[in-house]
């Protein structure tokens, strides 16, 4: 298989993001210039002794950097800048993660999820300060990202749980579940605003787009199938966002083993057979609805 270096260039600065470092800082620290790093971030090819170096200092591993086998992220600020990396040339995507899809998502949701990040975040956790700093590096990477979706529009298969949304609207758009009942019932309103949203795409069909609903559990870890026109791309990750959102713990894999992908589009096979779709998961979602409406 060939190297690609780009993409060597790619995983360098996810892993950068990740780390909470500036490139000032981790230039200083292996010996080199802030243009050199930037110059290795676009794809010029770096010195072995440099790579490891970068390596040392990032927590990753040489495979991993250079994209050999599985790569292993357990920062979620480096794996969603990793997805947007691959989303910039995937011609469609399937996606199960959770209730809600942040590809799909509504812009209310984008402005909901900054506050629900935070209130994730507990008051006595150590490096407080740092993880609320990751937070607000996520919310630009994510920002980046649906901009690049929505400009380059490729399809998407979004499969849902009816579990996972039921109880998505009866907890509400929460980052804990200790808020005053005053908050959650305003953040339940939220809930039922996103999945309103989901139901009207659902009806509407729109091109390249299409939504399942699965009504049985799913699994709780969500995966993505990315298809680029040389290759498919799986990342399995257990970050997740919107209501009760993980993104401090976690190791995500991305891969393009034969193996491994072909697995997960069987299993995507199997579930979308099982789906309602269309009109029919329009009216079962509205029903989800109504019960939690009254």
């Amino acid at each position: 298989m060939a190297i690609r270096f780009d993409d060597i260039g790619n995983r360098l600065r996810a892993f950068r993001l990740g780390s909470g470092l500036s490139a000032d800082e981790i230039a200083k620290q292996i010996g080199i210039s802030r243009t050199a790093l930037y110059r290795f971030e676009k794809g010029e090819l770096a010195k072995i002794d440099t790579l490891e170096k970068l390596a040392e200092l990032l927590d990753v591993s040489i495979p991993t950097l250079l994209g050999v086998g599985v790569e292993y992220v357990a920062s979620a600020v480096s794996y969603f800048e990793r997805t947007r990396q691959i989303e910039e040339t995937a011609e469609h995507i399937v996606v199960l993660a959770g209730p809600i899809s942040y590809l799909l998502a509504s812009d209310c949701f984008d402005e909901t999820l900054a506050t629900i990040l935070r209130e994730n975040i507990p008051d006595d956790l150590p490096d407080r300060d740092q993880a609320l700093e990751q937070a607000s590096d996520l919310m630009g990477v994510l920002t980046a990202r649906k901009a690049t979706f929505r400009a380059r529009q490729p399809g998407v298969l979004n499969l849902l749980s009816a579990t996972e949304m039921d109880g998505f609207l009866r907890n509400g758009l929460v980052g804990r579940l200790d808020l005053s009942e005053p908050e959650r019932a305003e953040r339940r309103q939220l809930a039922i605003a996103e999945a309103t949203h989901l139901a009207a795409l659902m009806e509407e069909e729109p091109i390249g787009v299409q939504i399942g609903i699965v009504p049985d559990t799913l699994p709780h870890t969500g995966f993505q199938i990315f298809r680029q026109p040389d290759r498919k791309v799986l990342t399995v990750s257990p970050f997740r966002l919107g209501a009760q959102p993980n993104v401090r713990v976690g190791v995500a894999m991305i891969t393009s083993a034969p193996e491994a992908l072909s697995l997960h589009e069987k299993m995507v096979a199997d579930m979308w057979r099982r789906a309602l779709k269309g009109a029919a998961a329009g009216k079962y979602m509205r029903k989800l609805i109504a019960r939690h409406k009254g």
